[in-house]
């Protein structure tokens, strides 16, 4: 199947497939059938892109906050 897109949108999905390990067929595919817009993907790569640099700069959770996530959800 041939899909002719304006240069624009062209320009975003070949950025996300740059910043990803997808194709830009597959960029389509996801929006398509996940609802996972271009914005969305945009958002999502943005903001794991923050927590890989987060992770390099040593941020990581303490013991402590780790534990308290844990109990959260622990039964009781």
């Amino acid at each position: 199947m041939k899909l002719e897109i304006p240069a624009e949108l062209q320009s975003r999905v070949d950025a996300i497939a740059a910043r990803s390990s997808l194709s830009p067929s597959e960029i389509i595919a996801d929006a398509l059938q996940n609802g996972h817009s271009l914005e969305w993907q945009e958002r999502f790569l943005d903001k794991v892109a923050e927590g890989v640099a987060s992770a390099a700069r040593g941020e990581f959770a303490s013991p402590d906050d780790l534990a308290g996530v844990v109990n959260k959800y622990r039964p009781s």
